[in-house]
């Protein structure tokens, strides 16, 4: 294990509620909706918790099974998430859909590669489940 081995983003206030954070050299713009008191120019930082779990879940399952040569034309993963209606409102629990598109696609390939993402390579998900329940389900479309 590298001891040493960090991540870095850099965050920048653009005025009123709109944040520009910069990731690797990709700009993620963060604001709150008109309604909360921001422009919508970006996303709500607390969506984007959503979107690096799907990223994050989504390259391990894509990877898993290019090496078992199982191919697939798609791939949509949906989180449903609980928020909390108490401050600091969070979420109490993520719900993964995942959404394959393919012919004959063997469903006990893709729960294997689901379950070895969840259980031991998704980052993302190994520091949620210590706060919350993530629960997943797989479907195919033809």
């Amino acid at each position: 294990m590298n001891l040493n081995m960090k991540h870095n983003v850099d965050t920048s206030w653009k005025g009123n509620m709109l944040f520009d954070a910069n990731v690797n050299g990709h700009h993620v713009m963060m604001d709150l909706a008109s309604t909360a008191g921001g422009e919508d120019k970006g996303s709500r930082p607390k969506e984007l918790m959503l979107a690096a779990l799907a990223g994050c879940t989504g390259m391990d399952v894509v990877s898993i099974l290019k090496k078992k040569q199982i191919e697939f034309t798609a791939l949509n993963i949906c989180i449903d998430a609980d928020v909390t209606e108490d401050h600091p409102k969070h979420y109490e629990k993520m719900h993964i859909i995942f959404e394959f598109t393919g012919k004959d696609l063997p469903m006990e390939q893709l729960r294997k590669a689901v379950e070895l993402s969840q259980e031991r390579y998704c980052g993302v998900s190994f520091v949620y489940k210590k706060a919350m329940e993530i629960t997943y389900e797989i479907l195919i479309k033809q």
